[in-house]
């Protein structure tokens, strides 16, 4: 009984083990990639929240294997460029896709 036990816990320990891998991966980086992705995508976010020309709430930043994605609006073309100066100003960045839309 006592073997029973232990050969369920370790299969459900595996189990576990491979269907977060998985899903932290996404199937297109490793999960240390992931991880520095978060940071970034979180430090972007923050230096958003910091600066009062950029309306933190109407930008979406999205981060993967260093390329970090904005999209949203933009009330000109100032607050639209300061995203992406502070984008880049984020450790860990290679490029920056700048997607925001200038609200008229």
């Amino acid at each position: 009984m006592n073997t029973r036990n232990s050969l369920s816990l370790i299969f459900a320990a595996l189990v576990l083990a491979t269907a977060s891998g998985c899903a932290v991966t996404r199937g297109q980086e490793t999960v240390g990639a992931y991880v520095d992705d978060t940071a970034i995508t979180t430090s972007v976010k923050a230096r958003f929240l910091d600066n009062r020309s950029v309306d933190g709430t109407s930008i979406s930043v999205e981060t993967l294997n260093g390329t970090v994605m904005l999209s949203g609006f933009a009330k000109n073309a100032n607050e639209k460029a300061m995203a992406e100066t502070l984008a880049w100003k984020a450790n860990g960045v290679k490029a920056v896709k700048n997607e925001i839309a200038i609200r008229p």
